[in-house]
């Protein structure tokens, strides 16, 4: 326990010397702000663009708070999770190949400490981020779209916070267990990818990690089952602890990569 506590302040210091806790809420407060104020602004946008064809007219969709809410998660979930597995698919195979790791393996340090250190750090950031991003997205949509119920917003921000546990645990374990050029590669193509897949042809099944993130929305509106969500929830949750468990094996077991 220890050890976690020391490695953990290690982690966070240098989190806050790489700017890591203010560029990454930064670019999650610009991509939740974009769509509430490109779709309100939309026909000034175009009216200032000008040299439309003679006439030409947009009709733009009546959206409602909650589709502007959604989309933001949409933001999140195709340009911020990319940004947050680019950012942090390093954190250990980095480390060992530049035999920086040597400085914490020659020490009688668990694995455990080491690689959970790095999920702390790496989710208490991609939280951070996530917050800042859905505090601007909820703010602008409740100013120019109508106002949204504190239930929804507990709720999809708690979710997605189980589902960014999920993906750090998959992009740590993917740094424990490949080169990073490797596992960014395999992170991008489960997560980002996966997620592609599943909102193309996930309608065939009702319980998936990838549809955890939009999940928290439309139980808050009542728009799927109970149990979908839940279990859901549960295999969630259950894969994370799998995963985690995996990537202690893996910081351990790979010491023998480090240049020494």
């Amino acid at each position: 326990m220890k050890s976690w506590a020391i490695l953990s302040t290690k982690e966070f210091r240098e989190g806050w010397r790489s700017y890591k806790f203010l560029w990454i809420p930064l670019l999650f407060l610009f991509l939740g702000v974009s769509d509430p104020l490109t779709n309100y602004f939309m026909e000034d946008i175009l009216a200032a663009v000008g040299n439309m064809p003679e006439g030409f007219q947009m009709i733009m969709p009546q959206l409602e708070a909650n589709d502007l809410l959604l989309a933001s998660i949409e933001q999140f979930q195709l340009i911020g999770i990319i940004v947050l597995i680019a950012v942090f698919i390093g954190t250990i195979s980095r480390e060992r190949s530049n035999g920086t790791a040597t400085l914490i393996y020659v020490r009688p340090v668990a694995p455990a400490s080491i690689y959970l250190s790095k999920w702390a750090l790496s989710t208490l950031v991609a939280a951070w981020g996530v917050i800042c991003g859905f505090a601007g997205s909820i703010y602008y949509t409740s100013v120019l779209y109508g106002s949204i119920s504190f239930r929804t917003v507990l709720t999809v921000i708690a979710t997605y916070m189980l589902w960014l546990l999920f993906v750090m645990a998959l992009t740590v374990t993917m740094s424990a267990l490949f080169k990073t050029g490797v596992g960014a590669a395999l992170t991008i193509i489960v997560i980002p990818i996966g997620g592609m897949i599943d909102s193309i042809i996930g309608s065939y099944w009702h319980i998936s990690p990838w549809k955890l993130a939009r999940y928290g929305l439309f139980i808050s509106e009542d728009m799927i089952e109970a149990s979908h969500y839940w279990s859901t929830l549960a295999l969630t949750l259950v894969l994370t602890v799998i995963i985690v468990a995996i990537g202690i094996w893996a910081t351990g077991h790979n010491r023998k990569l480090t240049f020494v």
